[in-house]
Formats: C-alpha cells, structure tokens, sequence
C-alpha cells in the first residue's frame, strides 16, 4: 500500500533526517519526495511503500503526529487512494 506523507512548518536542521527515520523504523520505504523552502516555510511531500510495515495508517499517523509535535512542525499521512480523490478533477 502507497501513502503520502506531508510535513508543514518552520524551516530547521533534521527534517528529512527525523521523517526518514520514523519511516525506517516501521519499515516503510520512501519512494519520492519533493521539498521547498518558501521564506522561512518548510514543506515536503514523500510518496511512501506501506507493504513491508506492521503499522496501519492510523498507527502511522500517530507516530508522525507526535514526531511532529517534537519538531513543531504539521505531519500527515493518508492512503494514496484518498489522496488521488481529493486532488481529482
């Protein structure tokens, strides 16, 4: 199963480092990511491979949640079947 992963918030050191590393420990491969830094705005998108992690997307959103609150930074994760029929014309 494929996912995205979106990362919001203020541009520091380590956010792709510490996204990643929560990936890694669940098993979850990165497939793409793009990133831009607007001003002083960070944001990121990552197309992720769920097929190798034990955790559901919910169990994942949660992790990245509380990554995020150490960060301060906005983490969310959503089935990439949910993310084609919101962005669908």
């Amino acid at each position: 199963m494929r996912a995205f992963i979106t990362v919001i918030g203020k541009d520091t050191v380590g956010i792709l480092a510490k996204v990643s590393a929560a990936c890694a420990e669940e098993n979850i491969s990165i497939s793409e990511v793009t990133q831009s830094v607007l001003q002083d705005m960070f944001v990121m998108i990552m197309l992720v491979d769920m097929d190798k992690s034990k955790k559901t997307i919910s169990e994942m959103s949660q992790k990245l949640d509380e990554t995020g609150k150490e960060m301060g930074m906005k983490i969310h994760i959503m089935h990439e079947d949910i993310f084609n029929s919101m962005h669908r014309i």
